[in-house]
């Protein structure tokens, strides 16, 4: 997915060309002339981005001038035809850059950096919490390029991902008094005089469909039955290893919302007037607190502007 009709982090350039990720001859000659993003997992998986071009763009550096990396992971091969790697490494001093963390410059990256960073940080995160084989407790290598890890048995791991979904639940009412409702999570850390709001979210369970988890993690969340779900799209969230499965869905405003306080904090409709309001910057208060809408990179904010726009 490309362009506006994408979640921020679902957007990429790169072939991954997966054939090359045993050909060891080949990775070593596309090591020499690639392309290499560096990732301080140290740092909180932070990369080098120059903010003074427009779009903002990642740092890629010439692989001669680097130490000579233990485990480099290759990302795929560009449209130029230049192989693409990662390196999880501390960040050299590059003059007009500075270290960025995938959360404040994803939704501003270019499709293809959005794509690069996204896989970079996936897999080093990836790696930082699989450096043991769950079947052997023997300790593991990376191979395959960086999309494997093995133990001195032979026991492979391939890196994982967790599904996840993330739903809008709306009342089906077009126009400015249109309702969302919002949720504020009870495990997000207290900001005086603001109230962060996001989408009702849940990991999807062990033998359970994506549309199931929408059904029961609302009910479980906020006490509301929901209706004619669809699924609006995915990105990737690396933090650590997140796929969020986003979706719309419809539900009676005057069902009353009871919140399960071990989750929620606090939940309540919003009109696209408020949501409006608060995306243009300007005050909307919730319990005395000032409204604080998910941030740019996430797909949350996408469904809300999904919705807002009237695209459901």
């Amino acid at each position: 997915m490309n362009g506006e009709a994408a979640p921020p982090l679902a957007r990429s350039t790169l072939d991954r060309a997966a054939h090359r990720r045993t050909d060891p001859g080949w990775l070593a000659q596309a090591w020499s002339q690639a392309r290499v993003l560096v990732l301080d997992s140290g740092d909180g998986g932070r990369a080098l981005v120059r903010t003074d071009t427009s779009p903002p763009s990642l740092v890629l550096l010439d692989p001669a001038g680097l130490p000579e990396p233990t485990a480099p992971i290759f990302l795929g091969v560009e449209p130029d035809g230049v192989p693409v790697f990662a390196v999880d490494a501390p960040l050299p001093a590059v003059p007009g850059a500075r270290a960025t963390h995938l959360r404040e410059v994803g939704h501003l990256l270019g499709d293809r950096d959005a794509g690069l960073f996204t896989t970079a940080l996936a897999l080093v995160n990836w790696h930082l919490r699989h450096r043991y084989s769950s079947a052997t407790g023997h300790p593991t290598e990376v191979d395959e390029a960086g999309w494997s890890r093995v133990d001195p048995a032979g026991e492979r791991i391939w890196p994982r991902t967790d599904p996840a979904m993330i739903v809008l639940v709306h009342d089906g009412v077009p126009g400015l008094d249109g309702r969302c409702l919002l949720g504020n999570n009870a495990s997000w850390p207290h900001t005086a005089g603001e109230r962060r709001f996001s989408c009702l979210a849940g990991y999807v369970e062990p033998g359970e469909s994506a549309e199931a988890a929408v059904l029961r993690e609302v009910r479980e969340e906020v006490g509301v039955p929901v209706d004619d779900i669809a699924y609006a799209g995915s990105q990737a969230w690396p933090f650590p290893g997140s796929l969020m499965l986003g979706f719309l869905a419809t539900a009676d405003p005057a069902h009353p919302v009871q919140v399960d306080p071990t989750e929620i904090a606090y939940a309540r409709w919003f009109s696209r007037r408020e949501i409006g309001t608060a995306l243009a910057g300007r005050p909307v208060e919730v319990g005395g607190a000032r409204l604080v809408l998910p941030p740019p990179s996430s797909i949350a904010l996408f469904l809300i502007h999904r919705w807002l726009d009237g695209h459901c």
